[in-house]
């Protein structure tokens, strides 16, 4: 599945791909391009003035930050260059991860990837007209609070904490929870669009079991209320008064203590948890009544 880091970049790939398409009778493959400031780009078999346009963020600018193209080879040098013969590469978006203890390919750390791009979904209702989602408004942004199981939502992969940026080429910032749930409800049954912004408020930590079978940290009603010092938790970084939302990239919201602690017991050493701070989990929650959480929120185990 393709990622766009905006919703323009999504529509400008989508265009340009169909241009070639129709250009060529085939589909458009794209293919790595270098511009002279030695960042990487993805463009298409085109003209040079259509190469030369910046679909995509460049590096040097990334978050304000003056990353010159010697720094980028510095840090390119020191990815590939391999310590010792354990250590792996897998590619994640647009980064390279080494998981020399991890190791490749693992299955927890797959599902739990967390990728601040735009993904388009279609979806359509099912025999009774629904397709298994709610919302809610959050600072203006349309985020999606309950995916019910088996449901068209879920079959298509959409996650709690996930945000809506478009329905139905309709912008949606600015929606409230009302606008969206009519809105949707009164879309045609046989087809829905969605652009889709991965989680932006989540992140995903990955511990490793110790001796005793334990990663470092005590969770009370799904949030980490305590970090054991010196723990796998305190070195990667997890933070207290955040809620798990998934471990492995299984969702666990609406299940007891008692059955993630179970997932836990039963996962191998490495556990990836995905993770919302607990103000923003409270304030899509509150509006939910607990009793369709706990008995109708997807837990299905997602494909790698």
């Amino acid at each position: 599945m393709s990622l766009y880091p905006t919703l323009e970049d999504m529509k400008v790939d989508h265009y340009i791909q169909q241009r070639v398409a129709d250009s060529f009778n085939q589909p458009a493959q794209p293919q790595l391009l270098y511009n002279t400031n030695n960042n990487i780009n993805y463009g298409y078999n085109l003209t040079q003035q259509q190469q030369n346009a910046d679909l995509y963020p460049r590096l040097v600018e990334y978050m304000g930050l003056n990353i010159t193209p010697e720094m980028l080879n510095q840090q390119n040098e020191l990815a590939l260059a391999p310590a010792n013969n354990q250590v792996h590469y897998t590619s994640s978006g647009n980064q390279m991860l080494v998981a020399p203890v991890t190791g490749l390919n693992n299955a927890g750390v797959l599902r739990s990837d967390v990728k601040q791009g735009i993904r388009q979904v279609v979806l359509c209702k099912d025999a009774k007209g629904f397709i298994g989602l709610k919302v809610k408004s959050v600072n203006k942004g349309i985020f999606i609070c309950f995916v019910e199981s088996n449901s068209p939502a879920a079959m298509v992969g959409l996650r709690f904490g996930d945000q809506i940026i478009q329905i139905n080429d309709e912008l949606v910032a600015g929606w409230d929870t009302d606008k969206t749930m009519k809105f949707l409800k009164k879309a045609a049954p046989e087809k829905i669009t969605m652009a889709i912004r991965d989680r932006p408020f989540e992140r995903t930590i990955t511990m490793h079991k110790d001796s005793s079978g334990t990663v470092g940290f005590i969770f009370n009603e799904n949030k980490i209320t305590s970090i054991v010092k010196d723990s796998s938790a305190a070195r990667n970084g997890l933070l207290i008064d955040h809620h798990m939302v998934e471990v492995n990239g299984q969702n666990v919201i609406g299940m007891k203590d008692k059955e993630i602690k179970d997932i836990f017991e039963k996962a191998e050493r490495t556990i990836t948890i995905t993770i919302l701070p607990s103000f923003i989990y409270e304030h899509i929650m509150k509006s939910i009544g607990w009793s369709l959480v706990s008995k109708r929120m997807d837990h299905s185990i997602p494909d790698v």
